[in-house]
């Protein structure tokens, strides 16, 4: 050790022995009680927290599809100038050679197998038809659809319309109405249905719901038969009736008894006239189209019990059922004329001039004041001229009593007397040839004017009936829808002369007839109307004096056949003119 260590070393023990040395005396010891220490209890063991779970988040949900405003939509682009949407059969025909649209039968593939299909369709159920829209065309592309009477078309054609397709349109009565026009069908199935397009979805709440529609439709898709109907109505249970025609459609073409007229375009704005969502709704219109139309929006809007009359008004007519305001003419003149009896309820003139001195009949003049005043009248005759006849009903005796209508040469007064006859009166007679045959028998006429005739009460008769007759009669056109002998002979020599119907007996045929001219007795005329030409054909109806032929043109006329004149005076009046006979 160094001795500047050792010096070091002493000097810190010195300077420690100073310090304690000025430190403060220490304290006695204080005496303490014994402290015992217990172990504290151990805290009770809290198990983890576990961390929450998220609470899952629904989905986004798609509000329901507005199928009020949807359908409004739908209803609003087949206004009735649009034909309601539809196409007619031959017009289809037409497209199908010129612009053929995409077509689309929407039957059942048995219904194709056993009643055949158009040419160049492609056929998917309407059930499935949501789940194939890759086998249709584009939103904008034309298409057709069918079924086999009109009413899955026109489901189809609303559900397409609701999902954007634009050009869509439904054949009027399907398949029935092709086939009645006697256009072609293929027999077998049609070639397989091909992926041709990508579908544009743009609200699938909407492509569900309507998937789920289509797909849920019931055995029979929704129509009821018109027997089942008629049955129904018959019960005490029956259905609200809703006829989804037009207002000028009701008034004209009859309704069946009970329905409330609620026009299709109307329909959406007129719910209130409905009973509740869950009574029994059948609707009608006149094929079966617009009533499709109708029922898919009622039950998209929750309408629960709602049923489409199948083939509408049409087969319900078809199936002989009553209607309201309507008159199955094609029946009542049928039966009529076969019924007409030998006569064909004329009078000569001779005897009419005996039964005026001994039993007079009312004597009914048809004519117009003009001729009157020009060629005379018969004496106590009564005139009405023959357009303002059924509006002067209260001018006639009671139904029962006997009248006697003429007029120049018969062909006006065989159309008053049928139209007297179809409203109940039953001993009603024409004077054979008119005024004419009057005078040349030279019997008596007065000159100057008829007395007016005395108003009294009109009979009740059918109103259907007299508002058919006296639209027909008000209606006639100057020359009544006669031809004269040389015109139909000039006619006659072009290449459009008419189809020729000679209405007396064969045996009066026999005598002498017009050429080209078909015998077919007037009791017959009607028999075979599938035998006549078409409804726009040029054709002349023709007998001895008149008297027949303007009845057979009239029933005609009525009828539907637009282009049919009477051959004014009859054979009578050809032979008068010496023109050529056939013997």
């Amino acid at each position: 050790m160094s001795k500047k260590f050792q010096i070091l070393f002493a000097l810190s023990i010195l300077l420690s022995m100073i310090l304690g040395a000025c430190a403060p005396a220490a304290e006695p010891p204080v005496a303490t009680q014994a402290v015992v220490v217990t172990e504290a209890p151990r805290p009770t063991e809290v198990p983890p927290t576990k961390a929450p779970e998220p609470t899952p988040v629904p989905p986004t949900e798609l509000p329901p599809p507005d199928f009020a405003a949807l359908m409004s939509e739908v209803i609003a682009s087949i206004p009735a100038d649009k034909a309601y949407g539809t196409v007619k059969a031959p017009d289809l025909n037409t497209a199908l050679v010129e612009k053929p649209p995409f077509l689309l039968d929407v039957r059942d593939a048995a219904e194709v197998e056993k009643d055949g299909y158009i040419s160049g369709a492609v056929n998917v159920p309407v059930k499935e038809l949501l789940k194939n829209l890759d086998m249709l065309p584009g939103l904008d592309e034309p298409i057709v659809i069918y079924c086999a009477s009109g009413h899955r078309g026109g489901i189809a054609m609303s559900t397409l319309k609701m999902l954007g397709y634009t050009d869509v349109k439904n054949l009027a009565g399907g398949l029935g109405a092709w086939m009645k026009a006697g256009l072609p069908t293929e027999s077998g199935a049609p070639a397989a249905a091909e992926k041709i397009s990508t579908p544009i979805v743009e609200n699938e709440a909407l492509f569900t719901a309507l998937d789920e529609y289509l797909a849920n439709l019931p055995e029979g898709f929704g129509t009821v038969k018109p027997d089942a109907l008629n049955e129904a109505l018959a019960s005490g249970e029956a259905p609200f009736l809703l006829d989804a025609r037009t207002a000028d459609e009701f008034a004209k073409d009859g309704y069946i008894e009970g329905a409330v007229n609620v026009p299709l375009q109307e329909l959406l704005t007129s719910l209130d006239k409905l009973p509740a969502k869950d009574e029994p709704i059948v609707i009608y219109c006149v094929s079966g189209h617009r009533g499709s139309v109708a029922m898919t929006a009622l039950k998209l809007l929750g309408y629960t019990d709602v049923k489409n009359l199948g083939g509408g008004l049409n087969a319900w007519k078809a199936a002989k059922f009553p209607v309201e305001g309507w008159v199955d003419w094609t029946t009542v003149w049928s039966e009529y004329l076969a019924a007409m009896p030998e006569g064909y309820y004329t009078v000569k003139a001779p005897d009419l001039n005996t039964a005026l001195a001994e039993n007079p009949p009312f004597l009914l003049d048809v004519r117009e004041a003009g001729e009157i005043e020009k060629d005379g009248f018969i004496k106590d005759a009564v005139n009405i001229p023959v357009r303002d006849m059924l509006k002067n009903l209260d001018k006639l005796p009671a139904l029962d009593q006997p009248i006697v209508i003429y007029c120049a040469s018969g062909h006006r007064g065989g159309m008053v007397m049928a139209a007297l006859q179809h409203l109940g009166y039953t001993d009603v007679k024409n004077l054979a040839g008119g005024l004419g045959a009057w005078k040349k028998a030279e019997l008596p006429v007065e000159m100057g004017t008829p007395a007016a005739p005395t108003a009294g009460t009109a009979p009740e008769v059918d109103a259907a009936r007299l508002l058919d007759l006296d639209a027909f009669l008000s209606a006639l056109p100057e020359g009544f829808y006669t031809v004269k002998a040389p015109d139909l002979q000039a006619q006659l020599a072009t290449d459009a002369k008419p189809a020729i119907f000679d209405v007396r007996t064969s045996e009066e045929y026999a005598g002498g007839y017009i050429e080209s001219a078909v015998n077919v007795p007037i009791q017959q005329l009607l028999a075979d109307m599938a035998a006549l030409p078409p409804k726009d054909a040029a054709m002349v109806s023709l007998c001895q004096s008149g008297h027949r032929g303007a009845i057979g043109m009239m029933a005609l006329r009525m009828l539907g056949w637009t282009e049919i004149l009477n051959l004014a005076g009859g054979m009578n009046a050809w032979t008068a003119a010496e023109l050529p006979v056939v013997e």
